[in-house]
């Protein structure tokens, strides 16, 4: 079992070879479906013109990698990476059902070291994956290096609520009941445990903007959507 807020790479990928079968089921109860909603916004921010070629990093099953090829206009060509095995055979088995194989292709590699050229890409997006890398420094630098010259970035992650009112039933939800959900669908002890944890020792909102800005990003932006439950970012590379 994963111990406390372990990001070592080999045991994350673990986690998540574990939960990859249950993984879109449990997103969409444990989000009541905003998931999606944060999703599309993240997207549509990347003002797409169907020529681009799009890395979607952490891409686990894929769902980031798939909307931006069925978007109109979407990318002309997605690659999506991560290190889960399991996971990307869950995205393979959705790109291939939605007849999307000769547009988007998955790769298993690392975050911290992506195995793309510098300025290859046209745009990366990434979500939910920055806060469980060793080093995210790291990784936001290498999200810059694989940019172009005007490339763009948009980013989600979990946040806190900015509404003081509504932090406390949230954090009561997100600590106590979300556990619970997780592990029982998931029948895996520790990686519903680790989801809170790991959000809650994460920096947001402007701090993590400024870790952005610091990797080399131009007009970060930070965006707070549902109340800050979740955290939209982007930015350009000049």
């Amino acid at each position: 079992m994963i111990s406390d807020l372990d990001k070592n790479p080999t045991r994350i990928a673990g986690m998540f070879d574990a939960i990859a079968g249950r993984y879109d089921l449990l997103n969409t109860v444990l989000s009541g479906g905003l998931d999606r909603y944060w999703r599309r916004r993240a997207l549509r921010t990347l003002r797409l013109n169907g020529r681009e070629t799009l890395l979607d990093v952490c891409t686990g099953t894929a769902d980031v990698a798939i909307g931006a090829a069925r978007l109109r206009p979407g990318a002309a060509r997605v690659v999506g990476l991560d290190f889960s095995s399991a996971m990307l055979r869950q995205g393979a088995r959705k790109v291939s059902a939605r007849g999307l194989d000769g547009q988007v292709h998955l790769v298993r590699g690392d975050a911290a070291a992506l195995p793309a050229g510098d300025g290859s890409v046209d745009t990366v997006t990434m979500a939910f994956g920055i806060r469980n890398v060793e080093k995210p420094e790291t990784v936001c630098r290498e999200l810059f290096r694989v940019l172009r010259p005007g490339g763009r970035l948009a980013l989600l992650e979990f946040g806190l609520p900015v509404v003081p009112a509504v932090r406390p039933a949230y954090l009561w939800y997100f600590n106590h009941v979300l556990p619970r959900i997780g592990r029982a669908v998931s029948r895996h002890d520790a990686a519903y445990s680790y989801l809170p944890q790991s959000v809650g020792v994460f920096p947001w909102g402007d701090a993590f903007a400024q870790l952005l800005a610091g990797a080399g990003f131009n007009n970060v932006q930070s965006q707070p959507l549902t109340l800050g439950v979740v955290y939209l970012y982007s930015g350009t590379r000049a």
